[in-house]
């Protein structure tokens, strides 16, 4: 902690830029992480191949900026399950996304920017990855000094994270299947051993484990659709956790996945509808015109959250392209489809040639509301890194709150002491 004295109730903005102090217990988090001998040596591969998906130090965030996360994500999943929102959300999405057979849609994420207004949601994932080496990460976390003691009561919520999370696939299983049983799972990506997050991966795969569940991690090209099955490695699967970016399973490669799907052979999540109604950048579009939500039959207070708490957002056209370029240095520019920050532009630092290969695909332009700031010491020397805050939820409720902090335009884990961070709430009635 900073020697700097404080005289009056503590604010996280203040703790952000005057607090230094390295709560991650290194050892702690190498016990969160290698539970059981097959995941012996992943704090060490970690060290050696991510140095810096971990951050040493937390973030904090005000009771206020958590109570309107908590109402933002809620207010835009009442408004995603209106039928006028669907309709227009589903007209534009591939036909894999029509198939409603029950299961919301696990690990989704709401990234958010802090500003005065309040948190701003600058993106909604339907597989965001992080949650499982966020639980380890915030169940390393100790208080390095007295003034921290109260930011660090207690592991029993965290405890129950990891049920709560195996909760939500059970829950996905019956909402599709009802009470049959469920003994596979197969969690899917490309090339699963070379993506960033594959720790978490195995993390996941123990969880099932842990609950009785046969799991295995696989590349799409390893399952195999026959008689009217998915089969991986011969044995029929029951769930599939995936982890694609190819949203709504149009590549050769996931076929037999898109199949499965389709004929309702396997429990799919997060699954094409999810990401068609929720991640599809031009859903903000809509959820950024208060006019258009109360035709739809939005509540008044969910509007009132959402003008509040999402940046107005415009579909990128050649009509409007001379007014967007005029605008440009007070825009953010996404792809409708895009996931990790890939093929997004700050409006200021656009060059004409990028400009000219936005307007030739479908992106959308949004508000720019730039990124908090963290304070934080590396080999000594004090640096100003920049954040956002993900809120990992599920059914429309928040999980588990956890902060991106690094240097650049975009969200990424190649900076000096930041990473993956947890967030703190400060109670209103913190004094130091």
């Amino acid at each position: 902690m900073t020697s700097t004295p404080f005289h009056a109730l503590i604010t996280a903005e203040a703790l952000n830029r005057d607090c230094f102090c390295r709560t991650l217990n290194v050892e702690r988090l190498r016990e969160q992480l290698e539970t059981e001998p097959s995941l012996q040596g992943m704090m060490e591969n970690i060290t050696k191949t991510r140095p810096n998906l971990f951050s040493s130090t937390v973030v904090f965030i005000s009771t206020e900026m958590q109570r309107q996360i908590t109402a933002t994500v809620a207010a835009i999943e009442h408004v995603a399950a209106l039928p006028g929102y669907q309709m227009q959300a589903l007209s534009r999405a591939d036909a894999s996304a029509q198939h409603n057979l029950g299961p919301l849609g696990v690990c989704m994420g709401y990234d958010f920017h802090l500003s005065t207004q309040g948190p701003q949601v600058i993106e909604v994932n339907t597989n965001a990855g992080g949650l499982l080496l966020n639980v380890a990460l915030a169940r390393a976390q100790e208080a390095c000094c007295d003034e921290l003691n109260w930011a660090f009561p207690s592991n029993a919520r965290r405890d129950t994270l990891r049920q709560t999370i195996f909760d939500m696939f059970a829950e996905e299983w019956r909402l599709q299947r009802g009470v049959l049983p469920w003994r596979s799972l197969v969690i899917v990506d490309s090339a699963p051993a070379d993506q960033y997050l594959a720790p978490e991966f195995e993390l996941f795969r123990q969880l099932f484990a842990e609950h009785g569940i046969r799991a295995a991690v696989a590349d799409p090209s390893e399952l195999i659709w026959q008689g009217g099955k998915l089969l991986h490695q011969g044995a029929p699967v029951d769930m599939v956790y995936n982890r694609l970016t190819d949203f709504y399973l149009t590549e050769n490669a996931h076929r037999a996945l898109r199949q499965a799907h389709e004929t309702n052979a396997v429990v799919l999540t997060p699954h094409p509808r999810a990401h068609a109604l929720l991640a599809d950048k031009r859903n903000l579009i809509a959820l950024s015109q208060s006019e258009l939500l109360l035709a739809w039959g939005a509540s008044a207070v969910d509007r009132k959250v959402l003008a509040n708490n999402v940046p107005v957002t415009r579909l990128v056209t050649l009509e409007r392209s001379d007014e967007l370029w005029s605008q440009r240095r007070q825009l953010f520019f996404k792809p409708v489809a895009g996931y990790g920050a890939k093929a997004a532009y700050r409006g200021d630092k656009l060059t004409k040639r990028v400009w000219s290969e936005i307007l030739e695909n479908d992106f959308v332009a949004q508000s720019l509301v730039p990124p908090s700031g963290r304070m934080i010491e590396v080999d000594g020397a004090q640096t100003d890194l920049k954040f956002d805050i993900r809120a990992y939820t599920y059914g429309g409720q928040v999980q588990l709150l956890a902060a991106r902090m690094y240097a650049g335009q975009t969200t990424n884990f190649r900076t000096q002491g930041g990473g993956f961070a947890p967030v703190i709430v400060v109670p209103d009635s913190v004094a130091i």
